[in-house]
C-alpha cells in the first residue's frame, strides 16, 4: 500500500495563504502544519484495512483517482494534556457507529471520553454548535456544570473513543476544557 496526501496551497500577492487537504490515503493519519510549523489541522478518520488491502497504484491522485478526506480541527494543549491521563489511566475502549449518540443532552454524566478516531457533531438545544475529531475531550462539562450532559454529541463517522471516570481526572484540566468548549460555540 501507498500513503499520499494531496495539498492545494493558495498564495495571494499579499503573502496570504490558504491551504486545504483536497485528498489523502486512509491511513495513516494526514497532518498539516502551518507556515510557523504549528499543527493547523489533521484527518478524522483513519481506516487501517482499507489501506492495506487497497490497490495502491490505482488508487493515488496520479492515477486519476484521490480519496476525500474529512478534517478535524486541532485538540487544545490541555486536551493534550488530558490525553496521557487518560491513556495512562484504567480506560474502556468504546467503539460507536455513525449516527450513535455519545451523549445526550440532559442526561447525567460521569465520563470522560477521548476521541481517538473519527469526528462527532456537537448540538445544544437541536441547534449545530461544533464538530469535534481526534484528540478532543468530551463529557467534561457535565462534571463541571452540574452533572448533567449541556449538548448532544453525535457520530458523524464511526468513532472509536477511550473513556474514563471523571473521578480519574483533574477538575482543573477539565474546567479549563469546558472553558475552550464554550469559547469555541460562543
Amino acid at each position: 500500500p501507498t500513503a499520499w496526501t494531496s495539498l492545494s496551497l493558495t498564495i495571494s500577492a499579499d503573502g496570504e495563504s490558504e491551504y486545504e487537504l483536497t485528498g489523502a490515503s486512509p491511513f495513516p493519519r494526514h497532518w498539516v502544519y502551518d507556515h510557523e510549523g504549528a499543527l493547523a489541522t489533521k484527518s478524522a478518520v483513519i481506516d487501517f484495512a482499507e489501506w492495506e488491502h487497497s490497490d495502491a497504484p490505482h488508487q493515488t491522485p496520479w492515477h486519476d483517482f484521490d480519496k476525500s478526506v474529512l478534517m478535524s480541527h486541532v485538540e487544545s494543549q490541555v486536551e493534550r494534556n488530558l490525553s496521557g491521563e487518560v491513556m495512562g489511566s484504567k480506560h474502556d475502549l468504546v467503539k460507536f457507529s455513525e449516527g450513535s449518540i455519545l451523549i445526550e443532552q440532559g442526561q447525567p454524566g460521569g465520563l470522560i471520553h477521548l476521541v481517538l478516531d473519527g469526528m462527532l457533531r456537537v448540538d445544544v438545544d437541536g441547534e449545530h454548535v461544533a464538530e469535534l475529531g481526534p484528540g478532543a475531550i468530551v463529557g467534561e462539562r457535565a462534571i463541571v456544570e452540574g452533572g448533567k450532559a449541556t449538548a448532544t454529541v453525535t457520530a458523524v463517522t464511526p468513532v472509536r473513543v477511550a473513556s474514563i471516570s471523571a473521578e480519574n481526572v483533574d477538575r482543573s484540566e477539565l474546567e479549563q476544557v469546558a472553558a475552550t468548549h464554550r469559547d469555541k460555540q460562543a
